[in-house]
This record gives structure tokens, sequence and C-alpha cells, in this order.
């Protein structure tokens, strides 16, 4: 059993999980070279593998798991970086952004203005004009079929002292709900270092860092060993990763348990422009029911469809302040998404 969890505010590595990781790349005993620690939580180490030699460093608290020979698409750093830079050479159109009264913005706008707001620390007003944001790009129904999802997660969870390990936490929505509801300790993870040093610094000042431990690895090739995660969850996250196959064959390696997994689906023979983007753009496998339980079986897991919900969907608006940019790829067309809870054993 994990020891006692350490309270405190930072959401840095906890030394606790430690007994639970492996070298991603091969699969060896990891020896750890702990250099700065504040209690039992880890803010700079470096893990290296007994067998193939590979390092893994601990930075900002944050460790990172991330194995060279899989190429990754980090969309966060991407969008992030783009922004900057823009906003930085374009200092009329930062203006338009962050000064413009928040009621003439658009939804897509706002939700832009709060991202860089978080950047900067002004965490307060990026959260109240998140939700506003939010509450404009996406239909009542939508949003009705994402709370109630969450909603039959958090009560699908049993007890427990172990760890619950949520896979591609994005901008932290579920992790968020979850510290706030349950009692076990959380492992956020991402395989975008850029937005789980946003996580951190958000959990922080929001106060619910104590029980977060955040890890960057590759869904395909994590971190565990076999068996280590009793307890997985993820909010839309298994159609964000590259590799069905070799995605669930690395879950089923690694979880004991039950995977919980958030899901929507666009029904078949949808509209055109849907599948016709989605086939098009990425792996189409996660966007059906039936493939996506085709694909589970395929490989040993044993899937139920929980709590369906069945909501319109609508292209969420693009901003009018940088021309180009949108929030979200699909739907490009109306359509009815098939919302459920995806428990996997």
């Amino acid at each position: 059993m994990l020891g006692e969890l350490p309270t405190g505010r930072s959401a840095s590595m906890h030394k606790v999980f430690l007994d639970m990781l492996k070298c991603p790349g091969c699969h060896g005993l990891l020896s750890w070279n702990i250099s700065e620690q504040r209690g039992e939580r880890i803010e700079e180490a470096e893990a290296r593998c007994t067998a193939c030699g590979a390092t893994y460093p601990v930075q900002e608290g944050i460790a990172f798991f991330l194995v060279p020979d899989l190429a990754r698409h980090d969309l966060w750093e991407q969008a992030e970086s783009h922004l900057s830079r823009y906003l930085s050479a374009h200092a009329e159109v930062e203006r338009q952004l962050m000064d413009s009264p928040v009621e003439q913005l658009s939804a897509a706008d706002q939700l832009l203005r709060a991202m860089v707001l978080t950047d900067r620390g002004a965490y307060s007003q990026a959260q109240s004009l998140h939700e506003l944001a939010i509450s404009r790009l996406y239909t009542p129904q939508y949003l009705a079929c994402l709370d109630s999802e969450i909603k039959q997660l958090a009560s699908s969870l049993s007890p427990s002292s172990w760890p619950l390990v949520d896979l591609a936490s994005g901008g932290g929505t579920l992790i968020e709900m979850l510290v706030r509801q349950i009692e076990q300790p959380v492992i956020a993870s991402d395989f975008s270092p850029t937005i789980l040093r946003r996580n951190r610094r958000q959990l922080e000042f929001l106060g619910l860092a104590d029980r977060v431990t955040l890890l960057a690895f590759d869904a395909r090739r994590t971190p565990f060993k076999q068996g280590a995660v009793k307890t997985m969850t993820t909010l839309l996250g298994l159609s964000n990763i590259e590799h069905p196959t070799l995605l669930l064959q690395e879950l089923r390696r690694i979880i004991s348990g039950s995977l919980l997994a958030i899901v929507y689906f666009f029904p078949e023979g949808d509209q055109e422009a849907n599948t016709a983007t989605i086939h098009a753009k990425m792996d189409p496998t996660f966007f059906f029911r039936r493939t996506t339980v085709e694909q589970f079986a395929a490989v040993g897991w044993q899937v139920e469809l929980m709590n369906v919900c069945m909501g319109r969907a609508q292209p969420t608006p693009g901003s009018v302040i940088l021309p180009g940019t949108q929030i979200d790829g699909l739907p490009v067309a109306e359509t009815t998404l098939e919302w459920g809870l995806l428990v996997a054993q």
C-alpha cells in the first residue's frame, strides 16, 4: 500500500508514487537521484533506467517520462506559442483582445483572453471569463450532457487510498472536479509539458494541489509498472491519442481495475462534412461507437456504455480579432452527439 499522502499546497511530485513507476522505453527499473524536495514532494530530480540508461527529469515538480522515438504533436504548446508571438508582434491586436469590454468580444475571443490572463497569473479574471466563454461556445444540450457524464463518473468511483490516474488531462476540467469531490490522490497526465505547467499554477492558485501529482508521458508508452493503475479516468481524451491499438494494449498492461472514459460519438452516416473531416484529419476509431467497441474488444477489454445522453452540437465560432483562429475542429456541421461514460475492464 502507498503511504500517507503529505499535505501542502504544492502540486510537485509525491515520493509515495515512485514504486509505481518504471522506464517507459524498456520497462527497466529506475534509480532516483533527488536534488530538491520539500518534505515528501520532489521538485527537482533525475530518474535513470538501470537497464537501458535512459534518463527522465523532474523539473518544477513535474516528472517527464517522454520517450524520443514517439512523435508528438503538442497542440497546447503550438497554440500558446503562436498566440504569444502574434500578440507580441501586433500591439494593436493585443490591445483589442485585452482592453475591449468583455461583452463586446466574441465567445472565441473571450476564451483567448482567458488563456492570456491565465499565463499572466490573473487567475480569478481568467476563470470567470473562461466560464462565460464556454457557456457561449457550446449548446445547452452539449453542456448538459457533459455535466451529466462528469457527475456519473464521480458517482462511479469507489473510495480508495490508491491514486487515480487521469489520462490526457488537458486543461484540467476533470481534475478540478475530481480533487474537489474525492479523497484519494490524483495523478494528472498529459504529453504536453506546456499544459501541465499551466495546470500546476492553476491548481495551486485554487488551493487544490494537495493531492495532485503531474506526469508528462505518451499514453502509448507509459511509465507505470504492469497492473499498477487501479482506476484510470479521461475526459474526451481517447480520440486525441494516435494509434488506438497501441494505446489500448498499453492501457490493458497497466490497468488492473477499470478505465472510466467520458466519450461522445458521431452518428454513423453523419453529416458528410463531419465524417469527411474526421477521416481526413485524424484516426476515426474513437469518434464512432461501433468502431470504439470493436477496438476495445480486439485487445481483450470488456466495455459498457453507461448514462447515454443525446445532445445537439454546433460548430464553435472562430475568433473575430484573430481571423482564422478556431476553438474546436469538430463538428464542422450541426449534428447530434451520443454521450456516455465508457467503462472498460
